[in-house]
């Protein structure tokens, strides 16, 4: 350690170089921003485009599936590493760019992705050095979960923060636009990666925290800033292990002989593809539909209409879910399969861009008598909306499940805004939109009204919205029609309370008799009774029980209710930081996400507590 302070320099001009401290998992950033954990927030900019640098592995050796593990856009993956088949597997250890969205979340730079940890032997050193290949850290893991290092275990959905930084004020003027996450290997040394990159060996130093160049310093499977004044280009990358030791003439030769079988081979597969695949040509699509899917065709799979009737027995009313929405199974496969009006269109073009765990997977699109049906994975819980009218089921109606679907709505949207390329606003969000997997993890649905966040694409829309809506519409959205990220904030908020009063957001009569069908606006979300005494901790204390959910009432097992109305009050407080009339004022989703976390993980304890007690 003492070592390795006399090579590197402290300045907020540079990102300071980890050394071996990602070797071990027991470092602290208690008295500041630890290289140990990712890079520090000291920056130009909150946010930037940032890229890394990925080697395939097994398992992690196609488009589709390296898309899936750092959350990044299929698509984008593909065209900027000049990759034509998504499925295609790619020889191990071939480097891969990947674009990421880097944004400072506390005191570090971080791109977020989540990941289930598969097996049992899986550690968090095994999967941030191993799985993740020194991206990100063992400690930044542990900081970012509730989950004790010796308590993992398979099926557990981590949430793994990136290494990535953005360019410091002295960077920009020097014309740095970007910053490469590169992970060093046995052979690495300043000159070998700055030559790769076409940037100097002391410019890559003094990136790293380092006065000189000096080769012995830097160690395997850590990680160096690269500064770029352009994008990465796929001829900087490189397949560890290939041989490239052909001369002149066997490379000519290769060449001519490789060109000119390569030209029959594709003559006589393009003809027999043609033959084999004409019933698929010929399947036809609405304009919108084929030019959103062109470039995504391995990914998106273009179903036929007798795939889908034998799927859902004929659309039988046994597998209809709702009016348009049936359930089916596709070669063993449990699916939901919607038929789409106007709408499907854009849906396809979004969700065909966007790949993150909480939002609802799109697997494939059928067109049949100008009708398109959709056909997305299955989610065996059904709507929030649904769940939470259960009265039956009373076991899962915990706090630790109601804070985690919350947990996962937050991320989903935080995605949508923040780390989509390009980022959206949902602009639906309502308890009907939110489905739940067996696991009870939420997953966004429902793209239809989404729209891009590009200042020049804000601006005042006409009101529209389905009836289940209504109750979930921010004040500036009903007053004039205007859409940020902000509005989705609300609606969030909405959400929340619905999660702590087990009550529905909109007036529903079913029966005139029934109490329960109340507006929240009536008696929770504008409640200026409750907001009032929020800053007074007694009063606060004393109005909430009025307002959880009976269902969520504990009993430690010695037989005596638990007292939660303090985690009760940091949830109601993280809603109305969501419902601020000014949308200036409400919570941004990288804050809700942090706080959702931090109750997550307090009353993880305390449950552990009470259990031991």
């Amino acid at each position: 350690m003492s070592n390795l302070l006399l090579i590197t320099i402290k300045s907020n001009g540079q990102q300071m170089y980890s050394g071996n401290l990602v070797m071990s998992c027991d470092n602290s950033d208690e008295t500041g921003p630890s290289p140990a954990f990712l890079y520090a927030c000291n920056g130009l900019q909150p946010s930037c485009q940032a890229y890394l640098i990925f080697r395939t592995q097994p398992v992690y050796n196609t488009i589709i599936n390296i898309s899936k593990l750092l959350s990044v856009d299929p698509a984008q993956l593909a065209h900027i590493n000049k990759i034509k088949n998504f499925n295609k597997k790619m020889p191990l250890n071939k480097e891969l760019i990947i674009p990421v969205t880097c944004s400072c979340l506390g005191q570090y730079y971080q791109a977020n992705t989540s990941f289930v940890i598969p097996t049992k032997q899986d550690t968090y050193f095994i999967i941030a050095n191993s799985t993740f290949e020194g991206l990100t850290t063992c400690d930044s893991l542990i900081k970012n979960n509730i989950y004790k290092p010796d308590g993992l275990y398979p099926g557990y959905e981590l949430q793994v923060p990136l290494r990535c930084a953005c360019p410091t004020r002295d960077q920009t003027t020097a014309k740095i636009k970007y910053l490469l996450t590169y992970l060093i290997t046995w052979k690495d040394t300043f000159e070998k990666v700055s030559k790769r990159f076409k940037v100097s060996s002391q410019d890559l130093a003094l990136a790293n925290g380092f006065s000189v160049v000096n080769d012995t310093g830097i160690y395997p499977f850590t990680t160096l800033i690269v500064p770029l004044s352009t994008q990465p280009l796929t001829s900087m990358t490189i397949t560890l292990g290939q041989k490239r030791s052909f001369s002149k003439k066997s490379i000519l030769i290769g060449t001519v002989l490789g060109s000119f079988l390569a030209i029959i081979c594709c003559s006589l597969a393009g003809f027999l593809l043609w033959k084999s695949n004409r019933v698929k040509v010929e399947l036809v699509l609405p304009k919108d539909i084929r030019l959103g899917i062109a470039s995504v065709d391995q990914v998106l799979k273009i179903y036929k209409f007798e795939e889908l009737e034998e799927a859902t027995d004929g659309f039988s009313l046994e597998n209809r879910l709702s009016a348009s929405v049936y359930k089916g199974s596709l070669k063993g496969q449990m699916v939901v399969i919607k038929q789409m009006g106007a709408n499907a269109p854009k849906e396809v073009k979004i969700l065909q861009k966007i790949n993150h765990f909480n939002l609802i997977g799109l697997y494939g699109v059928c067109e049949h008598d100008g009708c398109c049906y959709l056909v997305y994975e299955f989610m065996e819980n059904g709507s929030l909306k649904e769940w939470l009218e259960d009265k039956t089921n009373q076991e899962s109606h915990t706090w630790n499940n109601r804070i985690r679907i919350a947990l996962d709505v937050a991320k989903g949207l935080q995605y949508l805004h923040n780390f989509a390329n390009p980022a959206y606003v949902h602009k639906d969000i309502n308890s009907s939109n939110i489905l739940l997997t067996k696991d009870l993890r939420a997953k966004i649905s429902k793209f239809g009204l989404a729209r891009l966040t590009d200042k020049e694409q804000s601006g005042v829309l006409s009101i529209r919205c389905s009836f289940e809506s209504k109750g979930y519409l921010a004040p500036e959205y009903l007053e004039f029609g205007c859409v940020t990220t902000e509005t989705d904030v609300y609606a969030f908020g909405v959400v929340l309370l619905e999660l702590i009063t087990g009550k529905r957001a909109v007036y529903e009569p079913e029966d005139d008799d029934d109490e329960e069908d109340v507006m929240l606006s009536e008696e929770v979300m504008l409640s200026e009774e409750v907001i009032s005494c929020m800053c007074d901790e007694k009063c606060a204390k004393d109005k909430v029980s009025c307002l959880i959910d009976p269902r969520l009432q504990a009993r430690h097992p010695l037989g005596f209710v638990i007292d939660q109305s303090e985690l009760a009050l940091r949830m109601i407080k993280l809603s109305l930081g969501c419902l601020e009339p000014e949308p200036s004022r409400r919570l941004s989703m990288n804050k809700i996400v942090s706080t959702l976390m931090m109750i997550q993980r307090d009353a993880h304890n305390s449950e552990n507590h009470d259990i031991e007690f």
